[in-house]
């Protein structure tokens, strides 16, 4: 039988990135909306929040409009977040490897494998 348990281990952004080209699930931290860029020195507004979201750490990254970012998280809409205390709306605090597939051992199965993996991941039970 395949264990489905999956654990996480949370790392600290500001003592360690993970290794270019890895999905993670990032802790983010910001507020909601955005604060006015137009006004010197804005007071806070909106609210803040702390989520988890997908995505993949790269040591260089090109937005659309063409900026280059270093060191950055990226979302699957191209939105990119800086680790804790880098000039960023929105930072990564923390980041943790994904988990595999379930009853699996890796992250991706492509092709003519998809469905045996899909076959043992219903055939297995989670463990107490």
């Amino acid at each position: 039988m395949t264990s489905l348990n999956a654990s996480v281990t949370w790392v600290d952004a500001r003592e360690r990135l993970p290794a270019s080209g890895t999905p993670v699930a990032a802790a983010i931290t910001g507020r909601y909306p955005k604060e006015d860029a137009t006004e010197p020195d804005p007071p806070p507004t909106g609210e803040e929040f702390w989520l988890v979201r997908p995505m993949v750490f790269t040591t260089q990254h090109w937005s659309e409009d063409g900026t280059e970012h270093r060191d950055c998280f990226v979302d699957s809409d191209g939105v990119v977040r800086l680790p804790y205390g880098l000039t960023s709306d929105e930072m990564v605090t923390h980041w943790a490897e994904l988990p595999t597939l379930p009853g699996g051992k890796t992250h991706g199965v492509l092709g003519k494998d998809v469905e045996p993996a899909l076959r043992n991941a219903w055939s297995a039970h989670p463990h107490p």
